[in-house]
């Protein structure tokens, strides 16, 4: 079987006191998955005397990238990440693939909130602790 890619058909997301919403990813733009969880140190030094390996965990959070549509006139979506970032309280997400694929994790936008008015789109970053885990 082929590796399927594609377009990100929606990204979700549901809040216990801020509500819950939608964002539409643009067609044809790339997007990033970093599912979290341990990782060990890229470190040529990470050996010891004897020659053998020093391993070296560490946490990090899942994350996910992708360019979103924006239309400012009817849409909320910068002003539902700019509450959603502000608040200590996590937002559950799910991203959905057009293979059929469905993430999910548990988490807050993260970096610059910022549309662009000419081409009507804005960079959505989530990023949360633990895992971003497989759904379907």
């Amino acid at each position: 079987m082929a590796a399927t890619g594609g377009d990100i058909l929606e990204v979700t997301w549901a809040h216990e006191t801020l509500g819950s919403g939608t964002f539409f990813p643009k067609s044809g733009e790339d997007s990033t998955f970093d599912l979290g969880g341990l990782r060990g140190t890229d470190d040529a030094n990470m050996i010891d005397g004897g020659g053998r390996n020093i391993k070296q965990l560490n946490r990090v959070r899942w994350s996910f990238e992708v360019m979103c549509a924006w239309d400012s006139v009817t849409d909320e979506d910068l002003e539902s990440l700019t509450a959603l970032a502000g608040d200590p309280i996590d937002a559950d997400w799910t991203i959905t693939l057009i293979n059929g694929t469905v993430y999910a994790g548990k988490g807050s936008p993260v970096g610059d909130i910022q549309g662009s008015g000419n081409s009507p789109s804005f960079t959505l970053k989530v990023a949360g602790g633990g895992v971003m885990a497989k759904q379907a």
